[in-house]
């Protein structure tokens, strides 16, 4: 128990826990509107083709279908479902609502509306089509190849870069250079609820959208200027969602499903299926990335070149801006003299890559740690010898953005965290030999708190006082499942010294809810939780100078505690928030409400450093992970018991990117597993005890200094679960996920080798 805060710093259950467990939250697929219509996806099953016929007559005619819609009756307007803000750098509008080539197997190519979800089934099976099919590109490698076939008219190279930073100094005899590559895969998101869209065209032109979205005022954006009509007639109301890990963070439903409504000018509900939600929404980008470091022989890092591959995938939508931040991540946690990295961002005939948990930190991380590990072997150091003669210290500038590093705690959580997983102990001098063998990795990771420094970044919130003392937070928060609402209610609740019972906070609405730009980027704590913090601040400002003129003395001699004021020395005396509100409302023609915007000037690291044990059966190539630890700099955990939860599940997720979960394309672009019987996640019972380590060291402008951990939690797992079955085999394997066939194959070259 932390007792300098009564609520910052305890754990709290989540604000619906008590609905979800009865069952009786209600999800945007339990929402059903008077006369609404369902929506059927009709996707493309193979994966590059131009549409040379469709013929809708038969699902037209079909009793109860009152839309069938293909690119004929659509618009043929282009956009950018990524997009946050109008005139946003890196969005290429290159996606339309129906299209008339098929770019993968998923693609949108019809439409059926019908009076229920049984007859849009049977519709869509009365569409014909025909196809002419095109030269399909896989993989990157084939598309940068091809001249000839092209994915979009402008080609498949869809972006590069190159960034240098620093002084490159002359190769000296005592340096070493390593080289490596590392691959990582296309992962589903498997957030429980799969992806639905409601919307409503009233007969005062008016648009409403329920959303169970990341940003609301990014959708309204988006589906206004599509469809042509004014922000204040497009609203767009966040509902509870079934997890998101970044696969709700683009627009990809709502467009469609708000064209329907307009069209139809009745409620429309789209909702996907899981194999639909797999194969046609979005994907965390496949990445390769080869680094290449020049290391001093004493261990200090001279050099870092990196080149990354990111396959987009058939759209751009964030690939672009995804590609280029992995660019800014790597000296946010080593410091290298001088450092280069080029990227190229590439169309390929395959799903369509976007936003996921991290924003590019996990695959270059992972890249970065195996590398790490390969360089220290190369010259006989001990790993952790070598990371702390090159990890950054507190206050570092970030070489990238030049913005200061914060109280960067990295080299805390990697000798603590050593210390309390007996690092010493577990690790492995020299291969095991017989069928199981046992090893231990770790990884340190960096990420960021929030946009500043490469985008606006701010947040509006409005906090009023109701007339019994109790308080309404109006807010533009998404909350994702993780706890962003109690979180948010425990540091005002700080602030005004009140039990968060008597504090609602609201979810975004655009047209009731103030300004901000959605749940993403690792800022929901850091700079929304600053902007609860000082709302709250003016408020009991505000409150203490309605109790001055209550009391009739100066605010100085004024004291308060538990939702009560009182003059210094007569507590006795005290007044409620009740008496005051009443009174400022009645007596003296007040309203207590302020409305206020909290502006990011800064953008310190997140850190964390993870400890794996892992068992291997050399006879299956099946991989345990027996043992986990995750020390994390969090500066200041508001709610421990949902910081601890929030690392568990990046654990869970990062172990199954590790060694599990793939979307297998074939080489005709098919999608070779579309649905979780054979998409395989960690499931509970494969789950290690996860020892968790919080460094609490405050110094940054985060409230109580408060710092991210949504995503840092998952950056580091990948590595140091490869590092440790690396560790385990004596192998170097880094092509994700290390499936048995893998590590077999491995075994088998090193035996080889032998």
């Amino acid at each position: 128990m932390d007792k300098d805060f009564k609520y910052v710093g305890h754990t709290f259950p989540i604000h619906d826990a008590p609905q979800k467990v009865r069952g009786s939250l209600g999800y945007l697929s339990d929402i059903k509107l008077p006369d609404m219509l369902y929506a059927k996806l009709l996707l493309s099953p193979i994966a590059h083709a131009l549409i040379t016929r469709i013929d809708t007559s038969k699902a037209e005619a079909l009793p109860g279908v009152m839309g069938v819609f293909t690119h004929l009756n659509t618009p043929s307007k282009t956009y950018s479902r990524y997009r946050i803000v109008p005139n946003q750098e890196f969005c290429l509008e290159d996606e339309r609502l129906l299209t008339d080539k098929v770019r993968f197997a998923g693609d949108r190519v019809a439409v059926v509306v019908a009076d229920s979800k049984e007859i849009a089934k049977q519709a869509i099976e009365l569409i014909q089509v025909e196809y002419k099919a095109l030269p399909v590109l896989s993989t990157p490698e084939k598309a940068l190849q091809e001249q000839v076939t092209r994915i979009h008219p402008e080609g498949n190279l869809l972006h590069e870069y190159e960034y240098k930073l620093g002084e490159q100094l002359p190769l000296t005899e005592d340096c070493v250079v390593v080289e490596t590559v590392t691959n990582t895969q296309k992962v589903h998101h498997a957030a429980m609820e799969t992806h639905v869209c409601l919307a409503d065209f009233d007969s005062s032109e008016k648009l409403t959208l329920w959303a169970a979205c990341q940003g609301v005022f990014g959708v309204r954006t988006i589906v206004a200027d599509l469809l042509e009509l004014s922000y204040n007639k497009v609203r767009v109301i966040k509902v509870p969602m079934g997890g998101s890990f970044g696969g709700r963070q683009e627009t990809i439903l709502e467009p469609l499903t708000a064209f329907l409504a307009k069209e139809l000018r009745r409620p429309v509900k789209l909702s996907l299926t899981r194999e639909e939600t797999i194969i046609s929404t979005m994907t965390r980008p496949a990445t390769t990335s080869r680094i290449r470091t020049k290391v001093t022989k004493e261990g200090f890092l001279a050099e870092c070149s990196v080149d990354t591959v990111l396959d987009a995938g058939a759209y751009a939508t964030s690939s672009i801006d995804n590609t280029y931040v992995m660019s800014k991540k790597i000296c946010k946690l080593y410091r290298i003299p001088y450092y280069e990295h080029s990227g190229k961002t590439v169309y390929t005939n395959t799903p369509v890559a976007g936003g996921a948990r991290g924003w590019g930190a996990p695959e270059i991380m992972t890249a970065i740690e195996i590398h790490m590990d390969e360089v220290a072997k190369r010259l006989g150091m001990d790993l952790i010898e070598f990371r702390l003669k090159n990890l950054v210290h507190p206050y570092d500038l970030d070489k990238t953005s030049q913005i200061s590093l914060g109280n960067a705690r990295v080299i805390d959580c990697l000798e603590k965290g050593a210390e309390a997983f007996g690092w010493g102990k577990r690790f492995k001098r020299e291969t095991d030999q017989g069928r199981f063998r046992r090893g231990a990795g770790l990884a340190c990771a960096a990420h960021k708190n929030g946009m500043y420094g490469g985008f606006p970044e701010h947040s509006t919130m409005t906090l009023k006082m109701n007339e019994d003392g109790s308080f309404i937070l109006n807010t533009g928060l998404h909350e994702l499942g993780c706890g962003t609402i109690t979180s948010i209610t425990q540091i005002a609740a700080e602030v005004l010294d009140i039990d968060p019972k008597y504090i609602s906070t609201l979810e975004a609405d655009t047209e009731c809810g103030p300004y901000d730009f959605g749940s993403y980027g690792s800022r929901v704590t850091y700079i929304c939780g600053a902007c609860a913090y000082e709302v709250a601040q003016l408020i009991k400002k505000r409150i203490l100078e309605c109790a001055s003129q209550i009391l009739q003395k100066p605010i100085q001699y004024l004291e308060d505690k538990d939702g009560r004021v009182w003059v210094s020395g007569d507590e006795q005396h005290s007044i409620s928030y009740r008496d005051i509100a009443t009174t400022a409302k009645i007596k003296h023609n007040t309203d207590i409400v302020i409305t206020h915007t909290y502006h990011g000037t800064s953008n310190p690291g997140a850190y964390a450093v993870h400890f794996a044990e892992v068992e291997v059966d050399t006879a299956t190539g099946r991989v345990r992970v027996t043992d986990y630890l995750a020390a994390h700099d969090i500066g200041k955990a508001i709610n421990p018991g949902m910081v601890e939860g929030q690392i568990q599940g990046g654990v869970q997720m990062g172990i199954g990117y590790a060694l599990y979960e793939e979307i297998r394309v074939g080489k005709d672009g098919s999608i070779l597993n579309s649905s979780l019987k054979n998409y395989h996640v960690l499931n509970a019972p494969d789950m290690p005890e996860v020892n968790i380590l919080l460094i609490e060291q405050g110094g940054d402008e985060g409230p109580y200094g408060a710092k991210s951990i949504g995503e840092i939690a998952f950056v580091p797992v990948a590595a140091a679960v490869v590092n440790a079955v690396n560790n385990a085999l004596g192998t170097s394997i880094s092509n994700m996920p290390l499936t048995p066939e893998k590590i077999l194959n491995a075994l088998g070259v090193k035996k080889h080798a032998n």
